[in-house]
């Protein structure tokens, strides 16, 4: 019987551990002055568009029960689905294109979860204060102050939430008619569930779930690699420059840029980085970052050195405010990590301390992996290129099959009771429903001929003039008949639907079935 191994459990603790709170903390810069203009905008169109009439009709409103969709003065019915698939495909392209080209900037300043959340921190903080005593309100004991401030939060994200539902489904339902019946409460019963689903949705993700559905639930953070390159633009930490790491009197160190010391080798740079999160600062504990798909594994034994001092040190102060401003609580410095949303928060922060301390801007910036490492880098790549080109056609595509829209649409259905049938005097007779709609938005009347049909042929219940108004959907029967011996088997023939004004025609192809 062979000798036992030795073995050493390292870690005795629970696969699935609970999600800790990230408290993002205030920060003031560019980008986020950027954020909260993207914020407004995007808000301001949810909340308002929908509110906006044209010519005494909503100007967005997917009316599905008429399967009609108004979309400022045009209206799309079921037909029009290529534009819808050319839109997703366009959304698609978009998307490859500037992450290719920029990151996740869609994630930072546009994604739904991004936006509502941001407003959501912003009730919290108005309610409950900035970082410090939101922790210090949730680790104490539940006081009566503490309910008030919990209360209040939650009031005011309810109210918000309800909000947000009632505008959701008022892009189904005529919001105004909604609002009218809202007092007294006649609403039915799929305007009352989805405005409560939307409501809970936007409560929960904001409110509660946060950066765990950018994190867990959100697939773009998971494929998104397969879009990087070293030339996509990123937020990235310069280790050449930041590392060592460590605090330092204020005034008693030039930055690095301008002393001869210089950057650092890029293989001496990521040792240090491997270092310091291995022997992370009492800073960066009580900063509490999380990351967990950092470039860095800490499993991994690292080189060990003697803590850098004076003249060694990089230009990071190690003041862990990257970490403490990260909406998601990762640590940048430990590289390119999929949590990271790229909403600048960490570069405003970092811009702020290297003010303070009279360093350069750009210890953490927007650049790509190339630029850090100091090699060349090519924002106009062939990829880019062809991303921009098919936006390009795509756009096109949409732009003129919407221009190029037939006003009427027409549908040949034959009488499927019989293929054919004889009446008096032995003529041969089929029947057929037309189904027209007149797609444009003004009144107008139609009539039915015959086109490339054979000698004989001809409409023997003729519907006469067919008066449609705006977007009207009409069944009209039609009867051909030929003559007795003119039609054997089966006619290829079209039916063609004009306007009397000449603005409109459409014909569909149909067959004429006789004796055989």
């Amino acid at each position: 019987m062979g000798k036992p191994l030795p073995l050493k459990v390292v870690d005795d603790g629970s696969l699935y551990v609970s999600e800790a709170k990230v408290y993002p903390r205030e920060v003031k810069g560019r980008f986020q002055r950027l954020r909260h203009l993207a914020v407004f905008v995007l808000l301001g169109l949810f909340y308002g568009v929908a509110w906006i009439e044209i010519d005494g009709q909503q100007a967005v409103l997917w009316d599905l029960p008429a399967r009609k969709f108004h979309v400022f003065g045009l209206v799309f019915w079921p037909q029009d689905f290529i534009f819808l698939a050319l839109l997703l495909v366009l959304a698609g392209f978009s998307l490859f294109f500037f992450t290719a080209l920029a990151g996740r900037l869609w994630c930072g300043y546009a994604c739904p979860q991004t936006v509502w959340t941001e407003v959501f921190l912003w009730m919290e903080r108005w309610t409950e204060g900035d970082r410090a005593k939101r922790m210090k309100l949730d680790a104490g004991p539940w006081t009566r102050e503490k309910w008030l401030r919990k209360g209040a939060k939650h009031l005011l994200w309810l109210l918000f939430a309800l909000w947000t539902g009632f505008t959701f489904v008022g892009y189904f339902t005529p919001i105004r008619d909604l609002g009218a019946r809202l007092l007294p409460f006649e609403w039915g019963g799929y305007e009352t569930f989805w405005t409560l689903f939307y409501a809970l949705a936007t409560w929960g993700n904001a409110g509660f779930l946060r950066e765990q559905v950018c994190k867990y639930m959100c697939p773009y953070a998971r494929f998104q690699s397969a879009m990087f390159d070293r030339n996509t633009l990123i937020i990235a930490y310069d280790q050449r420059r930041g590392e060592p790491r460590g605090p330092r009197r204020s005034g008693s160190l030039a930055s690095v840029l301008e002393r001869d010391r210089g950057l650092l080798p890029v293989d001496e740079a990521d040792a240090w980085v491997r270092w310091s999160a291995h022997h992370a600062s009492a800073a960066s504990r009580a900063a509490g970052a999380r990351g967990t798909t950092s470039l860095l594994d800490t499993a991994l034994p690292v080189e060990e050195r003697e803590p850098a001092s004076g003249e060694a040190l990089g230009d990071c102060i190690d003041c862990t405010l990257c970490v403490q401003v990260c909406p998601t609580g990762i640590d940048i410095r430990n590289g390119l990590q999929y949590e990271c949303i790229a909403c600048g928060a960490c570069i405003d922060a970092c811009d702020s301390v290297m003010d303070k301390v009279g360093y350069p801007r750009g210890l953490v910036r927007y650049s790509s992996q190339n630029a850090v490492d100091g090699k060349p880098t090519r924002v106009l790549r062939p990829r880019v290129l062809v991303y921009a080109g098919l936006l390009v056609v795509v756009t096109l595509a949409i732009a003129l099959g919407i221009v190029l829209r037939a006003p009427v649409v027409v549908d040949v259905l034959r009488d499927r009771n019989a293929l054919y049938r004889v009446a008096a005097e032995g003529r041969v007779e089929n029947g057929y429903t037309l189904r027209i709609i007149n797609k444009a938005e003004v009144p107008r009347t139609f009539r039915v001929t015959l086109e490339d049909a054979p000698a004989g042929i001809a409409i023997s219940a003729d519907p006469g003039p067919i008066a449609m108004a705006a977007g009207e959907v009409r069944n009209v029967p039609v009867t051909l008949s030929a003559p007795p011996g003119a039609v054997k088997g089966r006619v290829d023939l079209r039916l063609r639907v004009a306007s009397e004004d000449g603005e409109a025609s459409a014909s569909e192809e149909t067959r004429f079935f006789g004796p055989f």
